[in-house]
This record gives structure tokens, sequence and C-alpha cells, in this order.
């Protein structure tokens, strides 16, 4: 009898324990899957992957659409080629007609390039992709060569000694601010990770612009205490893989840590299921 009982007790401790990590592996399902990837790059900036290797990677994953999100072409170091364009969106048509599992945005990861706020994609280049994306970069250059020079100089130094000074916090913080209020941009990639900014400023214009934040996967922006201080807003987040290799499309495992310990609801981030 006392085996019975005692085998009868361990079993239904073994179910709750069962039904427990059933419980938490749907979770965690749930939380690391992502719906799509909106920022992945190609051969046609500095990626190494193909669109197709791209659209290949997201369908394994079952990713329900995929952005094409190559540098913008004021980036002189691998930005892609304004001629390149209509090559591009057509190998975009033609691969959708491949694989109609799949939506395949042509976007752009366009580049901050001056304090004005301007992108080295000009307003009347917008009908050109599905929508624009967008960031600051070091290797681009805006009206002012020697200024666009400066500023990357100085924020390169800034970030090798660890210490930005409240002048160049505040011209980073304005360049970003302003790209947001001027430009329909959808998502503002990496907000901080090339200078240091008034993150509460952007958090603010964000939430202005209705612009989503990203959680990037490939660099450290934005940070727990970041997120901890966006979720504050009325703003979303997206996370980006940042793919620049077809098999780190759909990547998030980086991204999704920091949204865990921020305790960040995930339903605020658009492209988790």
């Amino acid at each position: 009898m006392f085996f019975k009982k005692y085998a009868a007790r361990n079993k239904n401790k073994e179910d709750s324990i069962d039904a427990f990590r059933r419980a938490r592996h749907t979770k965690i399902d749930m939380y690391d899957r992502l719906k799509f990837d909106w920022h992945t790059h190609t051969v046609y900036s500095h990626g190494k992957g193909t669109i197709e290797e791209n659209v290949k990677r997201a369908r394994a994953l079952g990713l329900e659409s995929i952005a094409i999100t190559d540098h913008g072409p004021g980036h002189f170091g691998y930005g892609f080629k304004r001629t390149d364009i209509p090559k591009m969106r057509s190998e975009i048509k033609n691969i959708s007609e491949l694989y109609p599992d799949i939506k395949i945005y042509m976007s752009v990861e366009a580049n901050i390039i001056n304090e004005s706020g301007e992108l080295d994609v000009k307003p009347e280049e917008f009908e050109e992709y599905d929508f624009v994306i967008a960031g600051y970069h070091f290797g681009t250059l805006g009206d002012s060569k020697a200024g666009s020079l400066i500023l990357h100089g100085r924020n390169l130094a800034a970030s090798q000694f660890r210490h930005y000074s409240q002048k160049l916090v505040e011209k980073n913080t304005e360049l970003v601010v302003n790209a947001l209020r001027k430009n329909k941009i959808v998502t503002l990639t990496h907000p901080g990770d090339k200078g240091e900014v008034d993150i509460d400023e952007v958090f603010k214009a964000c939430e202005e612009t209705g612009t989503w934040l990203e959680i990037s996967n490939r660099h450290r922006q934005l940070t727990v205490e970041e997120i901890k201080r966006a979720a504050k807003y009325d703003v979303k987040f997206v996370i980006g893989s940042d793919a620049h290799e077809s098999i780190k499309v759909g990547m998030c495992e980086n991204a999704l840590s920091r949204i865990k310990k921020s305790g960040l609801d995930p339903a605020r981030v658009v492209n988790l299921i």
C-alpha cells in the first residue's frame, strides 16, 4: 500500500512538472519566434548573401516576410549604387514569383547624413522603396563633407575613449531627432550605437512620429536599461537581425535575451509571435 501511494504521489508530481515544462516551452516558443525580419543586408552593400539566399533562409525559419535593407547610397564604403535599384527591384519580383509563400520587401537602411536630419535617400526617392528604415553610420557624407568627417571623427574618438562631450551628445541627438521628424522612417536602427545621444529625447521623437525602435540582435542597442526607459513611452519595438550573412537572417537570441531581462511586454515587440 505504501508503495502504491508513493508511486501515485510521485506520478502526480511528475505530471505537474511535465505540465509546467510544456507551458514554459510553449511560452518560450511563442516569444522566441519572429514573424518577420525587416533588417537584412546582401551583396548589394556589404552583406555576403544574395537576395535569394536571404529569402531561402527566411522561408526555412517560417517567417511571414523579409525586407532587403541594404545600406543607402550615401555611404562611400559600402552603400549600394542608385543604378542598382531597378536590378534589385526586378530580382525581388522574380524571386517573389518563385516563392509566393513569403512576402519580400524592397527597402533600404538609409543613412542620416547631417544635423538637419537629411537622409542619403531623398524625399522624392522614397517611392522607390516599400518603406525606409534609417540610422546613423560612420562613412556617410552630407552636403558639407568637412562637417561630416569632423562629426564622424569626433564620434569615433569619443567611442574609443568612452567619453562624449555634452556638445557632441547634443549634436548626435539633434541629428537623429530631426531625421525622425523630417522623414517617414518605419524603424530607427540601433539608436546610439555609433554616437551617444540623449536617449530620452530620441524616445520622445519616436513616440511623436510613431517610429519603431529597433532592438538589434547584431548590436548592443537597445541595451537592457534603454529598453526599460523606452518602455515608459508610447512606442513599439522591433527586433532586427541586421544580418550580413544569410545564415543570420531571423536571428534574435541576443535581442530576446535583453528583452526578457528588461521585463518588456513581448506584445509591444511588433514581430514577435
